[in-house]
C-alpha cells in the first residue's frame, strides 16, 4: 500500500452553514485541509508554495492546514514513521479546535479509512467537504515504466510491472472512493461532499500542457524540475540537475513523485471556484 501512500488523496474540510446541494458563493470563510506531502505548506512538495495557499488566496478564506508530509491515512493500516491522519493530525484538528484553536493493508482497508475519515469529521459537526481522488501515479518519473532510480526508491524493481500495479491501484482506489462516499451519503444527512477529480485534470495537462503550463522553455510533461538520478542499490549516489527561474514553470513536475508548482497552481485555481461556489470542470457534488 506504500504506492497509494504518496499521492493520498486529501480531504477538504470547507466551514460554513449547509445548503441544499454545493454552496453559495461568499458562503465559505475557512478552508481546512488533510493529507501528505501533495497538500503540505510546510513540506512542500512542489519545491515553492504549496497550492492550498494559492487556493486560499484565490477564493479569499482562511487557510487552517493540518497536512503533513509522508502522512497515510492510518498507520494501523500503513504502519510508517509520519504523522498519519488518524492518529495525527485529526487529533490536532480536534485538539485546536475545542481549545478554539509498512504492514499490509488491502485497497478496501484504504480506501474505507479514507471515507471513514469524513464521517468522523461529520459527526464533529463539519458538513462540507472536497474530497481529491489520485492523480495518474504511473505517469510520475518514480512509478513510470520507463523511469529512473529516486531519492525515493533505489532498490532493484521491474519498472514495467511497477507502473502497471499503481495504474491499476490508482485507478481501483479511486472508484472505490468514489462508491463508498456515495454509499455514505444516507449516514450524513445535511452533509454536503464534492468530488475533485484530479486524475482526470492531471491526464489533461499531460495531453494539452500548453493549456496549462507557461514557462519559458520547451514544455515538459515527462521530465521534472528537481532531478536526481541514482544508481541501484546506492542511495548516496544521486546526480541532480536544477532547472531555475521562470524555465520552471515548463515542467508538469517538480521532481520524481510530486507535481511542479505551476501544475498546483492549476489545481489551486480550480479548488478556489469549487469554494467560491462556481462550477469547475473538474469537480462534481456528491450531495
Amino acid at each position: 500500500m506504500n504506492f497509494l501512500r504518496s499521492a493520498f488523496a486529501p480531504l477538504l474540510l470547507l466551514a460554513s452553514a449547509a445548503r441544499a446541494t454545493g454552496v453559495a458563493p461568499g458562503q465559505i470563510k475557512n478552508f481546512v485541509t488533510f493529507g501528505d506531502s501533495y497538500t503540505d505548506i510546510v513540506s512542500v512538495g512542489d519545491g515553492g508554495t504549496a497550492w492550498p495557499v494559492y487556493a486560499s488566496g484565490y477564493a479569499n478564506v482562511s487557510l487552517f492546514p493540518f497536512a503533513k508530509s509522508g502522512a497515510t491515512c492510518s498507520n494501523n493500516l500503513t504502519n510508517r514513521p509520519f504523522p498519519s491522519v488518524f492518529e495525527s493530525q485529526l487529533p490536532t484538528y480536534f485538539g485546536e479546535t475545542s481549545n478554539g484553536g509498512d504492514d499490509a493493508a488491502s485497497l478496501v482497508d484504504v480506501t474505507t479509512c479514507m471515507v471513514n475519515w469524513v464521517k468522523v469529521l461529520y459527526d464533529s459537526g463539519a458538513r462540507n467537504f472536497i474530497f481529491q481522488n489520485m492523480i495518474p501515479l504511473q505517469h510520475t518519473i518514480l512509478y513510470s515504466s520507463t523511469g529512473y532510480y529516486t531519492k525515493f526508491w533505489t532498490f532493484p524493481r521491474n519498472a514495467t510491472s511497477w507502473s502497471v500495479s499503481v495504474t491499476e491501484l490508482t485507478l481501483s482506489g479511486n472508484d472505490l472512493t468514489q462508491l463508498k462516499l456515495q454509499a455514505l451519503l444516507p449516514q450524513i444527512p445535511g452533509a454536503h461532499i464534492a468530488h475533485f477529480d484530479s486524475h482526470s485534470l492531471f491526464q489533461d495537462m499531460l495531453v494539452n500542457p500548453s493549456q496549462y503550463l507557461n514557462g519559458t522553455a520547451p514544455l515538459n510533461v515527462t521530465g521534472c524540475v528537481n532531478s536526481c538520478v541514482f544508481q541501484v542499490n546506492e542511495p548516496d549516489s544521486g546526480a541532480c540537475t536544477l532547472v531555475n527561474g521562470t524555465d520552471r514553470d515548463s515542467y508538469l513536475w517538480y521532481d520524481e513523485l510530486h507535481p511542479s508548482e505551476q501544475a498546483d497552481r492549476i489545481v489551486a485555481r480550480e479548488m478556489a471556484l469549487v469554494m467560491e461556489g462556481k462550477a469547475s470542470k473538474w469537480a462534481t457534488w456528491l450531495s
